[in-house]
């Protein structure tokens, strides 16, 4: 049998990329149900409820690049976007559950690192991913020379969210639900930088921290694709 037929029945027989994911999320979710199983606590249900929002983006972003009439008007696109953007930081924010680590006593503490770090990589991957998709999609409308551009607003707009949902304890229903409130406190942090120094120092770090792990998830990625080679 020649290599480049054996790699072909490998590659038929490889599951896809969403179905690792899928598998992914399950033994999370499975980890969670054991836990509650073995410990008769409840605690930590709240993981799979984190899970779902930081899918959203994630499915928002797959319906979008399939959707040619959408990404070519620009009233819909803009709109769905803006949903988009309003969602993106729960897929980054999983990551801050790792501070349960040290609330909580009910269960092996390395079962829970396990437990907790393997939501938070879910998480992670569902933003990495929404994120490349609506990058591919804003590089096809604006061209190459935003494409940067956009990475580090989205993963600013994401630490700003990390900041607001941990510390402020704010949700992205919560702009809804009472914008008031949400509005006036960014608004004290936005006013007041000087104030809140702290506060911007952990939204930069996080932004850095996020934009790097971005461009090196991605820069793997290409790091894999076949290179042909010119002949002379």
């Amino acid at each position: 049998m020649s290599t480049h037929i054996f790699i072909k029945r490998v590659n038929n027989q490889t599951l896809t990329l969403r179905q690792w994911i899928f598998i992914s999320c399950c033994f999370s979710i499975l980890l969670v149900g054991v836990r509650v199983l073995v410990t008769g606590y409840i605690t930590y249900l709240f993981l799979i409820w984190n899970l779902f929002l930081a899918f959203i983006p994630y499915a928002i972003s797959e319906w979008f690049s399939s959707k040619i009439t959408v990404i070519e008007s620009r009233i819909k696109r803009v709109a769905t976007l803006a949903v988009w953007l309003l969602f993106i930081p729960n897929s980054f924010y999983i990551i801050t559950d790792l501070y349960h680590l040290v609330q909580f006593d009910s269960a092996p503490k390395w079962f829970d690192l396990l437990m907790v770090f393997s939501f938070a990589w879910n998480g992670l991957l569902f933003g990495v991913l929404s994120v490349r998709k609506i990058k591919l999609i804003v590089t096809l409308i604006s061209g190459w020379s935003l494409s940067l551009f956009f990475i580090a607003a989205v993963m600013w707009l994401n630490a700003f969210g990390i900041y607001v949902g941990r510390i402020l304890r704010f949700n992205s229903w919560d702009i809804i639900v009472q914008p008031f409130s949400l509005v006036d406190d960014i608004l004290y942090i936005l006013c007041h930088p000087i104030r809140n120094k702290m506060e911007w120092g952990m939204i930069t770090t996080w932004a850095v921290f996020m934009t790097l792990f971005y461009i090196t998830i991605e820069k793997l990625g290409e790091s894999f694709l076949p290179r042909h080679s010119s002949k002379n």
